[in-house]
């Protein structure tokens, strides 16, 4: 029997305003516990929230860098549960009224993830579980958020994979986020269930809770749909409810049973005005967004001749994306900047959190400049790659490491006697580049690199090697 997963994301993340959203405490992550709020936060009788306005800037924001209708007149709710990481037994968030409705995020396969809605909120406290006990961090508390609800149109772990990384890097390129998952500023809820191939009905739907690293949402909902699956076809029923995932044993468990809107029963905040946004703000946020993610990757393609691989690598870190646009001003080339990037200077960031920050020593000017460089062939490729290797070390300019002699290059009669040299000095290896082994050339080359000191044209010596043993 065929089984089809269907899924559907809840994307909790975290706005870069420096304030929260009903008061000014900080947003800024960390601290001594309980040292970022306030009464008000805290939600102590007799304290008044204020909507911050950045709030609403940058949820709209992000709603209209996903396609998504803006609402003009819009409001607040009470959304009433009680939990320990929430002092006042209810949290402000929008139901009925959401900034933003009727959205999509394009995946590669040209298929559309719809979003049905994006909403503001705060942001709850943290239950820290040591020991047996557990203790609470207000200091999240009161954090603005915008809540991103897609369809139930996710039919694959690597299409919630996908849908995730994209939205995720939407909001750092909008710049209404970090987006850090391991501090908790993207933040998944994951709604799952089965159903047999060709039906048109869903299944039962479980919630797994809260998840900010994609490898577990992936093990998660890998383990959650093999679940269903082992209990439909034993004769079982699947009962909606909300899980967690256990990352040590790789399973998910259940947490407690499935709320519906009805259970928190949602009213409108009193003590908050209506939400109002005229066309020309509406504009002004519009013409404030920069370049997203996919109009860069697709000019980095057709403007630039980028290799669809090497493009995506770039764009999927902003800092990295704008770097490199910068240190290829006026190049015809824009493929030896890339290369530089790509290679030498990611050796040099080995992780992804690593090339998120992208801090490096190498100024984009000097890195334009040692393009230059190579582009007029003033030096050769060699001469290039091992000045960015001293540049990345010292942070100093590529005019530093270059001598007069290593722009000179060497002439053609020159590379020729040099080359005769090389064939000669290394017998046993040009013998076994003729039996087919092509990296014995490799021995050749070295030869050269070593009499030359780097100078010499490698692409140009390795044919004139072909042509003298031929």
């Amino acid at each position: 029997m065929s089984w089809e997963l269907v899924a559907g994301l809840e994307t909790h993340v975290e706005l870069s305003t420096k304030t929260k959203i009903f008061c000014q405490c900080t947003t800024e992550f960390g601290g001594e516990p309980n040292t970022h709020c306030c009464p008000v936060c805290i939600g102590l009788p007799g304290t008044l929230p204020k909507l911050n306005r950045a709030v609403v800037e940058y949820a709209v924001k992000a709603g209209l860098a996903t396609n998504c209708e803006i609402r003009k007149i819009s409001k607040m709710d009470r959304k009433n549960y009680v939990y320990p990481d929430l002092p006042k037994a209810y949290q402000v968030s929008q139901y009925d009224r959401p900034l933003c409705e009727k959205g999509f995020i394009t995946l590669a396969s040209g298929k559309n993830i719809n979003i049905t809605r994006i909403h503001i909120e705060e942001d709850a406290g943290k239950l820290i579980h040591e020991r047996g006990d557990i203790y609470i961090d207000y200091n999240r508390g009161g954090v603005p958020l915008i809540e991103v609800v897609s369809e139930p149109d996710i039919r694959s772990v690597e299409e919630a994979v996908e849908y995730i990384e994209k939205l995720r890097l939407i909001m750092k390129y909008v710049g209404v986020s970090d987006v850090k998952m391991q501090e908790g500023s993207l933040r998944c809820d994951v709604n799952i269930s089965v159903r047999k191939k060709g039906e048109k009905e869903y299944g039962t739907r479980t919630e797994i809770k809260n998840m900010n690293s994609l490898n577990f949402i992936a093990k998660a909902m890998e383990y959650e749909f093999n679940r269903q699956i082992d209990i439909l076809e034993s004769g079982g029923e699947i009962y909606q409810e909300t899980r967690r995932y256990n990352p040590e044993l790789n399973i998910t468990e259940s947490m407690r049973g499935k709320e519906d809107a009805d259970d928190y029963r949602y009213f409108r905040e009193p003590d908050l005005v209506t939400i109002c946004l005229t066309d020309d703000e509406i504009k002004k946020y519009n013409d404030e967004i920069p370049e997203l993610p996919a109009e860069k990757y697709e000019r980095f393609v057709k403007d630039f001749e980028l290799n669809e691989q090497d493009a995506e690598l770039l764009v999927k870190y902003k800092k990295i994306a704008e770097y490199f646009e910068e240190a290829s001003e006026n190049i015809k080339n824009k493929k030896i900047t890339a290369n530089y990037i790509l290679g030498p200077i990611f050796r040099k960031l080995a992780t992804d959190a690593e090339k998120e920050e992208f801090n490096i020593p190498v100024p984009a000017k000097h890195l334009n400049e040692l393009v230059v460089l190579a582009e007029n062939k003033k030096i050769n490729s060699n001469i290039a790659r091992n000045v960015l290797e001293q540049m990345l070390d010292t942070g100093k300019a590529a005019g530093d490491f270059i001598s007069e002699s290593d722009m000179e290059g060497i002439d053609e009669e020159g590379l020729r006697k040099i080359c005769k040299e090389a064939v000669e000095a290394n017998k046993a290896a040009v013998e076994q580049y003729l039996n087919g082994k092509e990296k014995a050339l490799g021995a050749v080359m070295g030869y050269i690199m070593k009499e030359t000191k780097g100078r010499a044209d490698a692409a140009a010596a390795a044919e004139m090697i072909k042509q003298l043993v031929q």
